[in-house]
Order: structure tokens, then C-alpha cells, then sequence
């Protein structure tokens, strides 16, 4: 199973990945000149999908393992990262900023979610991995 082991600098991109995209985001909500609520807003929106993605790559990662899921539950996380997507799209479209500034947003948002999703599957593969490294060998039968 030593394939299931992200290697150090993997992990340690993915991480710099989620810190980078969300700071990136976070200096420009404070720097932008948009309202308070708005603001917070745009925060909510970044910190809803993140948990929405998360969710729902854990999700995916525990059907694929054969681990009981909810199809509620799943439709929910499916749904979240969906609406949460579309507010931050329709923000966006409707923010009285400059093009480059709404890209600057689109993108640090797009870095930080596909980072929080691999930051997860690495903890998520390290986990199985020691599990894995840990377990007793089972018995050889010799004949």
C-alpha cells in the first residue's frame, strides 16, 4: 500500500496551495473597497465552500471505500458545493469591481478549493497508510 503515500513535497504543496489561495483571498476582501457586508459576504462564501468540498470529498472517498453513506447526506454536500459556487459566481457578476479585481477573486477562490479538497485527501491517505503500515501481517501458509 506504499502507493497510497503522498510524498512529502505533495503534501507540503498542497498546504502552501490552501495557505497561499487563502490568503491571497482574505488580503483582497480587506483591501477591497466594498462594503462591511459585503466583506462578509465574500468570507462566508469561502469558508462554506471549503467546507462543502471537504465534505463532499469525503464523501466520495468513503462510498469508494465501501463505507455506508446517505444518499441525503450526499445529495446535500453535492447541493452546498454547488450553491456555494454559484453565490460566489453571482457576487461576482454583480460586484461593482474591476474585471481584474473579480478574476483576482474567482481564482484565489478556485486555488483555495481545489487545495483544502488535496489537503484532505492527503490526511485522508496518510491515515490509510499508517492504518495499513500497522496492521498485522497476516500468516504465510506453507505447503
Amino acid at each position: 500500500m506504499d502507493n497510497l503515500k503522498p510524498t512529502s513535497a505533495f503534501k507540503l504543496s498542497a498546504i502552501a496551495s490552501l495557505v497561499i489561495g487563502m490568503g491571497a483571498y482574505l488580503i483582497g476582501l480587506y483591501n477591497a473597497t466594498l462594503l462591511l457586508n459585503e466583506k462578509g459576504y465574500y468570507l462566508i462564501i469561502l469558508l462554506y465552500s471549503l467546507f462543502a468540498a471537504v465534505s463532499l470529498q469525503k464523501v466520495v472517498r468513503d462510498k469508494q471505500q465501501g463505507l455506508p453513506i446517505s444518499k441525503p447526506y450526499t445529495m446535500i454536500c453535492w447541493v452546498s458545493l454547488a450553491i456555494a459556487i454559484a453565490l460566489l459566481a453571482i457576487g461576482l457578476f454583480n460586484a461593482d469591481m474591476l474585471l481584474s479585481e473579480k478574476g483576482f477573486f474567482a481564482m484565489a477562490y478556485t486555488l483555495s478549493l481545489f487545495s483544502a479538497i488535496t489537503v484532505q485527501k492527503n490526511i485522508r491517505d496518510m491515515l490509510a497508510f499508517k492504518q495499513d503500515e500497522y496492521a498485522p501481517a497476516s500468516p504465510e501458509i506453507i505447503e
